[in-house]
This record gives C-alpha cells, structure tokens and sequence, in this order.
C-alpha cells in the first residue's frame, strides 16, 4: 500500500490515447457493458495477447 495515499499501488502508470470514430468508440463501450467489462480492460488484454503473439527478435 502507498502510504501517503492509503491506496494501493499500481503499476499502471502509462496512457496510450487514440483517435476513433465516435460510433466505433460507443459501440465498442457499450458492447463491453453488456459483456460485464470495460473498455481498457479487454484493450489492455488485446495488447498483452499482441505482444504474446508477436515478441520481438
């Protein structure tokens, strides 16, 4: 736990910001509420299967 804050630490401390259509970008939050999970949720598990399935040389 962070001790200034009482919260717990996190080590997400990046932001990555796209631009998409705003049609794509409301289904696309909306299709995740009706499956129970957020957008940066499964965009982070898409990067994370990427980098799995493409590793660097």
């Amino acid at each position: 736990m962070n001790k200034k804050s009482g919260k717990k630490s996190s080590k997400k401390n990046s932001q990555l910001v796209l631009r998409l259509d705003k049609e794509q970008r409301d289904e696309f939050v909306e299709r995740c509420k009706e499956l129970d999970t957020s957008a940066a949720r499964e965009i982070r598990g898409f990067i994370r299967r990427f980098l799995k399935e493409n590793p660097s040389e």
